[in-house]
C-alpha cells in the first residue's frame, strides 16, 4: 500500500508515519508542499504519489481563531477537504477525512454516535461537516472520521498546555462542565491503519474509551506527572472564548466495534503517554 498525509507535520500525521505497518510507503506532506486550498497543488501532488489511500488530516484547527477568520476556515477546512476529494476521486483513491466531535451541538445527555444529527455551533464545526458533506457527495470510497482531544507528549495541545502552566502557576482552574474524550494520537493512528486494512467506507467514531471535563483530564496530567499545583474546577461560563465548544461533546461509536476497533479507556492512554516523562 502507498498512502499519502495532508497535514503530515501535525500529530496525528506524524502519529501515522510512527505507527504504519511495515510495508506501508508513506508520503507525510505538510502545508508547504501540498496547499490544500489550491486545487492544482493538490491535484499535483497526488498524481505524484499515486496513492491507494489519502489521509486527509490537515484542517485549520485553531477553534478561536476560525470565529476571527470565517473565510480562512472554510477555504481550509470545507473548499480544501472538496479538492483533496476530488483529486481522489480522479486517482481512484480511498479517502480518510478526519473531523470532529464539534460538529454537534452538544445539548443531549448521552454520547454521540454516528447516527446522531449534526448541529455545529461554531465556525470551526460548520466548516469540517461541510468537508464531510464535500466527502460525501464527491468521494464514493471514504471513511470519514469524527475524533475529538488529541493529544501527544510533545506537539501544541492541552497536555502540554497544562505542563506549561504548572511551571508558572500554583494553582489551575479548569472548566468542569464540558466533556469530550481525550484520545491520544498513537491510539487514533494504530485504529486508522486498521480501518483501512479492511477496507471499511462510512462514517465512523474513534476516540478512546470514556468521558472526562476539562477538569478531570488536567487533574489525571497533574496526577500521572507528580506536578506541584492545585487544579480548581470552575463552569464553562468563568472561561469566555469566541467559540461555543459543545457542552457534552463525548462521542461513541456504533460502526467501529462492528469491524472490531476499540481505542483503549482513556487513562490507561494518557498514562502510556506520559510514562517517559514521569518522574523516576
Amino acid at each position: 500500500m502507498r498512502a499519502l498525509i495532508t497535514g503530515g507535520h501535525g500529530q496525528l500525521g506524524r502519529a501515522l508515519v510512527r505507527v504504519a505497518p511495515p510495508g506501508v510507503q508513506v508520503v507525510a506532506l505538510g502545508a508547504s508542499e501540498c496547499d490544500v486550498t489550491d486545487p492544482t497543488a493538490v491535484r499535483a501532488a497526488v498524481a505524484r504519489v499515486e496513492p491507494e489511500v489519502v489521509f486527509h488530516c490537515a484542517a485549520w484547527t485553531d477553534v478561536d481563531g476560525c470565529e476571527r477568520q470565517p473565510e480562512r476556515a472554510w477555504r481550509i477546512n470545507a473548499l480544501g477537504t472538496q479538492h483533496v476529494a476530488t483529486a481522489c476521486l480522479e486517482a481512484g483513491a480511498t479517502l480518510v477525512y478526519v473531523s470532529t466531535n464539534y460538529v454537534f451541538d452538544g445539548e443531549q445527555d448521552e454520547p454521540y454516535h454516528e447516527f446522531a444529527r449534526p448541529r455545529p455551533l461554531s465556525v470551526y464545526g460548520a466548516s469540517k461537516l461541510a468537508g464531510e458533506a464535500a466527502v460525501r457527495a464527491i468521494c464514493p470510497r471514504h471513511a470519514i472520521v469524527r475524533t475529538a482531544m488529541l493529544y501527544d507528549a510533545t506537539s501544541r495541545n492541552f497536555v502540554t498546555t497544562v505542563r506549561r502552566l504548572a511551571s508558572e502557576h500554583a494553582r489551575l482552574r479548569m472548566v468542569a462542565d464540558q466533556y469530550g474524550n481525550p484520545t491520544f494520537v498513537d491510539d487514533l493512528a494504530h485504529a486508522l491503519w486498521r480501518l483501512v486494512a479492511q477496507p471499511a467506507y462510512g462514517t465512523y467514531h474513534l476516540v478512546n474509551e470514556g468521558a472526562a471535563s476539562w477538569y478531570d483530564w488536567c487533574l489525571a496530567i497533574v496526577q500521572e506527572l507528580q506536578l506541584p499545583v492545585e487544579v480548581e474546577p470552575i463552569p464553562a461560563s468563568e472561561f469566555r472564548r469566541l467559540a461555543r465548544p459543545p457542552r457534552n461533546g463525548v462521542l461513541a461509536s456504533l460502526a467501529a466495534p462492528a469491524l472490531g476497533i476499540r481505542l483503549p479507556y482513556w487513562r490507561e492512554a494518557l498514562a502510556r503517554c506520559l510514562a517517559p516523562l514521569r518522574p523516576a
